[in-house]
């Protein structure tokens, strides 16, 4: 009997123990979040409890297993099972320890800066040293299991020994993945791309969605998502519409008859920036850019406080635009002149001149 209840109680305690500790350490943080309201911390590391709380389970029985009789046998496996447990749960606890101290410094620099671009900049580095820790850290628990195994240590001199050659070919074997890691971090710190820059890249135009050591992702306005090496940003060149400030300026074209009122354009232009809740108010302008023998290019320079808006500018103004020369002044229409054309208001049509050498036409019979 007592074989069977030393194993129980054992596991039995640590568990309630467990869940004893986690308990109280929940409290201790739910306190401290309500009443430190102005730093995230606190909540943030209430997400950490399930690897804390594997983490004391872990250390309790490691520390206790050897006490029940029922285990005597597999003492070795279940030693070695419950130390793999205990530095996978420590490296879970520490990438969420790390994720909450790295997105409360990112909260506050957010809070405390009002420049977008900085703000943006500041979030890239954070989301890519988050990578970096959890990378680092995963690899050294992986290592750090394997070298819970006798085989594996007493390979380690014949690792280290052939660690030169095997780090020559993987350099060159991971060649591309190496140089889009430096890449990766070139980005970050250079401040070259930040999350949520509006971006051309290879004639489609995108917003950055997605930064990592590797990769880029460019969400375009149609909701796809390009996906690019981030060596690519560093070796060839790309529109950043949002970089030094996300203020912008349109451009539209028309292409209208030479006869076309700019005058009475240009104060129309003005009241449709004014229906515009896009427009910024900084500029406007509308002039001709150039001519040919049948029509005359308008152009018209809009601004806007980012690419979506000036987007939705240029938009309005256009159609605003042609639909009020269609109704009001449709001679400025580009037309081909196989027919009659419509006239400007209070001009008279020109009389043909006869010419001399015309020959009357017969007259039918009567």
């Amino acid at each position: 009997m007592e074989n069977v209840l030393r194993p129980l109680i054992v596991l039995g305690g640590s568990v309630v123990l467990t869940l004893l500790i986690g308990w109280v350490t929940d409290r201790v943080l739910r306190k401290a979040d309500e009443r430190r309201t102005e730093t995230p911390l606190w909540g943030l590391l209430r997400r950490a409890r399930v690897p804390y709380q594997l983490v004391l389970c872990a250390a309790l029985l490691r520390g206790s297993y050897h006490q029940a009789d029922l285990l005597r046998e597999h003492q070795v496996a279940v030693g070695r099972a419950l130390t793999l447990v205990l530095i996978g749960s420590t490296a879970w606890l520490i990438v969420r320890i790390a994720a909450a101290v790295v997105d409360t410094s990112y909260t506050r620099y957010a809070r405390a800066h009002r420049d977008p671009a900085r703000v943006r900049r500041v979030r890239t580095q954070v989301s890519l040293i988050t990578r970096v820790v959890a990378a680092v850290v995963g690899v050294v628990a992986v290592a750090a299991m394997l070298l819970t195994f006798p085989a594996m240590r007493a390979a380690g001199a014949s690792l280290l020994a052939s660690a030169g050659v095997l780090g020559i070919v993987a350099g060159v074997a991971a060649q591309s993945t190496l140089s889009n890691m430096f890449a990766g971090f070139q980005i970050a710190f250079g401040d070259m791309v930040r999350l949520g820059d509006t971006v051309v890249v290879d004639g489609e135009w995108g917003t950055v969605d997605e930064i990592t050591l590797t990769f880029l992702s460019v969400r375009t306005w149609d909701e796809r998502r390009i996906t690019m090496p981030v060596s690519y940003f560093t070796s060839k060149p790309f529109e950043n519409w949002s970089r030094g400030g996300a203020q912008m300026t349109g451009i539209v074209f028309w292409h209208l008859d030479h006869t076309a009122p700019m005058e009475a354009m240009r104060e129309k232009l003005r009241d449709l920036l004014r229906e515009c809740p896009a427009w910024d108010g900084r500029s406007c302008d509308l002039s001709v850019t150039d001519a040919t023998p049948s029509t005359m290019e308008v152009r018209a320079l809009v601004t806007a406080k980012d690419a979506d808006d000036v987007w939705k500018v240029r938009v309005h103004i256009r159609e605003g635009m042609i639909r009020w020369l269609t109704e009001h002044h449709p001679y400025a229409l580009p037309r081909v002149n196989t027919a009659d054309a419509t006239l400007p208001p209070g001009t008279e049509p020109a009389r043909r001149p006869r010419r001399t050498h015309e020959i009357p036409r017969p007259q039918p019979r009567s």
